[in-house]
């Protein structure tokens, strides 16, 4: 439950309408405020400040209903730009790039000032009224003077944002911007899921899993999609109160069909059909991958820009080297580090849990093996692939990790 909320916040967070919609309720919030703090102050104490007390009710209505038609076309042309940038970018660099775009903090602010100042105005006109009109605050005549300075701020404001705005997009759609971003990802991810205190390798040989896990029950999916994140506190608390040992079968990343093992289970006796439908629920399973705990995607994405920049249509070999920089980059990181342990264990020390995580000889295989044979066509590109490939086995000693290196840091025959 815990990853799955994790997993909905991150949702939230890289969603296009969220922050937006957020502000939009402060907005509505603030205005009730401005009003209410006007009517019940009156406009006395506002005698002796002259820019705020000249407003009158036809005057008040004109400037709030000028501001409110103006912030609703802009944000209109924000989406627009917005959606056409998106579509540039998906069609350049690939469609699994999209959502580094929809989750731009910058384009979700400029969307969410513009409706705000807009719902602000629009509450606040409401509430005007001239000589001889009725109003439902018990005056005859009311002009919420505050409320209306504050509109003005707020105009002032989205003006600032419109032009921030539009620095903003081609910016963000610059090429050497967008992979810089997906490249931090990676090392982000790397850190995360390879710090430098954990890890020891020698666990890995434990005599106990074979024996543990002999029985042959599993846990199967139920839906099928991509494996976004899995619990895995849950699922060792889970595993210590029913006295099993549990081995992932599938991790973040991998697609799942309806049916497919995602845990084999080590137990005395025959799971019950709860404590299989618990296993099952604490993965998360959905129709796009994310980077939340699977490092393989952001290498994945740096590497559809990069064959993308290869092919012969585009022809672009600056792209693809900037990609493998960034590649090469998480790839010394995670090279100085010791790889985590497979197995996990309880508080009192009992396994419970095994859970391979990705290899540095996989991720090094599955990204430049699919990089190498567009690359070898550019004899720029896979001169400085292979030379950045011999960075990254300076900064390891291990044998296995400088054996899969050695295969892409020097020519091959044919």
């Amino acid at each position: 439950m815990k990853t799955k909320l994790q997993l909905y916040w991150d949702y939230l967070r890289s969603s296009y309408w969220f922050v937006p919609s957020l502000m939009a309720l402060l907005a509505l919030c603030a205005s009730s405020l401005a009003v209410h703090l006007d009517a019940s102050a009156g406009p006395e104490w506002m005698r002796e400040v002259g820019f705020l007390y000249r407003n009158e009710p036809d005057g008040a209505r004109q400037l709030l209903s000028v501001v409110a038609g103006s912030m609703i076309g802009v944000a209109g042309v924000t989406f627009s730009i917005t959606i056409a940038s998106v579509v540039y970018a998906s069609g350049s660099y690939g469609p699994r790039v999209l959502s580094n775009f929809m989750a731009d903090k910058g384009n979700q602010l400029t969307l969410g000032t513009f409706i705000a100042t807009f719902l602000y105005c629009l509450m606040v006109l409401r509430t005007v009224r001239a000589p001889g009109e009725s109003s439902p605050l018990g005056a005859e005549a009311f002009v919420p003077h505050l409320a209306i300075t504050l509109a003005l701020l707020l105009a002032l404001a989205s003006i600032a944002v419109f032009i921030y705005f539009i620095h903003h997009v081609p910016q963000s759609i610059h090429v050497s911007h967008v992979i810089a971003g997906i490249g931090r990802d990676l090392e982000a991810q790397i850190d995360f899921l390879f710090p430098d205190e954990i890890g020891d390798e020698s666990l890995d040989d434990d005599d106990e899993v074979p024996a543990l896990l002999a029985a042959g029950f599993t846990a199967r999916a139920t839906t099928a999609g991509f494996l976004q994140s899995i619990d895995g506190d849950g699922l060792i608390e889970l595993a210590k109160r029913n006295d099993q040992v549990l081995r992932l079968v599938k991790r973040p990343g991998d697609f799942v069909g309806i049916g497919d093992v995602l845990v084999e289970i080590g137990a005395a006796h025959a799971p019950q059909a709860a404590t299989t439908d618990a296993i099952v629920a604490a993965f998360a399973i959905g129709e796009t991958r994310t980077a939340l705990q699977d490092v393989r995607f952001p290498a994945d994405e740096l590497v559809e820009i990069a064959v993308r920049a290869l092919s012969p249509g585009i022809n672009d070999p600056f792209t693809a080297m900037a990609c493998i920089g960034w590649l090469t980059s998480g790839f010394k990181i995670m090279a100085a580090r010791r790889a985590p342990s497979a197995l996990r264990r309880d508080r009192d020390g009992a396994l419970r849990l095994v859970a391979p995580a990705v290899s540095f000889a996989e991720l090094v295989d599955g990204t430049l093996g699919m990089l190498v044979p567009h690359a070898q066509r550019e004899p720029t590109v896979i001169r400085y692939l292979r030379r950045s490939v011999h960075e990254v086995r300076e900064r390891t000693s291990l044998a296995d990790r400088c054996a899969i290196l050695e295969t892409y840091s020097t020519p091959q025959d044919g």
